[in-house]
């Protein structure tokens, strides 16, 4: 893994830039809505609007055939517990067909307790289950030096409750980014904009079985070719 990756800590709060309820591309009137509750690493912090994997999902979507409007409702330096207090109006605005929840990583930093973790994520599958939702839970690492047996832990409870749920599972967002120091910003904590096209290779392969029976398609595939970014 990058050693700045694994060096973040506090200053992973920064930045409470808000992205709440943005349509990241324009679908069809009523089609139906991806809906994406994460943090900084899925609100587009540090780079350029438009850059981020949320909205090069809604590219890769669109150009294969499949009506959808992805919303990227992502708050930079958000915990499971501020996703769970503003999920509920979010399921009753968008409805969502699928929910993608990317949290967890700022709960590990702030050292909140796992079973509040986990209750949290438990308790916004469930939610979002209730509304006729299909949910992603987004696996997330943090630094070894939490400690060898915490860090496994914290990897391990995404799976363990994505299996419990029934629900689908990206076992870690930056698989194929963390090892690479030249694909961080300047604070060796949040991905270039060049790196976000990698970010999407692991969510897609896991969004797209569900897109097929979701909605029509007139070709599934190949994640979209982003148009080139500064940063």
């Amino acid at each position: 893994m990058a050693k700045g990756f694994w060096r973040f800590g506090a200053a992973a709060l920064m930045g409470w830039y808000m992205l709440t309820g943005t349509a990241a591309h324009a679908a069809s009137s009523g089609a139906p809505t991806i809906l994406v509750v994460g943090d900084s690493l899925s609100a587009e912090y540090g780079i350029a609007r438009g850059a981020g994997w949320v909205n090069l999902l809604q590219q890769t979507v669109s150009q294969n055939g499949f009506d959808y409007s992805v919303v990227n409702a992502s708050i930079s330096g958000d915990t499971t517990s501020g996703g769970r207090a503003r999920l509920a109006p979010l399921l009753t605005r968008y409805r969502p067909a699928i929910t993608i929840l990317e949290l967890g990583g700022n709960d590990a930093l702030r050292g909140i307790p796992l079973d509040l973790t986990t209750r949290n994520l438990r308790e916004m599958i469930d939610a979002a289950k209730r509304t006729g939702s299909r949910v992603v839970v987004v696996g997330m690492r943090i630094p070894p030096n939490y400690g060898p047996d915490y860090s496994e832990k914290f990897y391990t409870m995404f799976g363990a409750i994505a299996k419990q749920a029934k629900a689908a599972y990206v076992p870690f967002l930056l698989a194929g980014v963390a090892e690479h120091p030249e694909l961080f910003q300047a604070d060796q904590i949040h991905p270039l904009a060049s790196a976000h096209p990698r970010i999407l290779q692991n969510v897609w392969p896991v969004v797209l079985p569900m897109l097929k029976s979701e909605g029509n398609a007139r070709a599934a595939a190949k994640p979209a070719t982003p148009a080139r970014h500064g940063g």
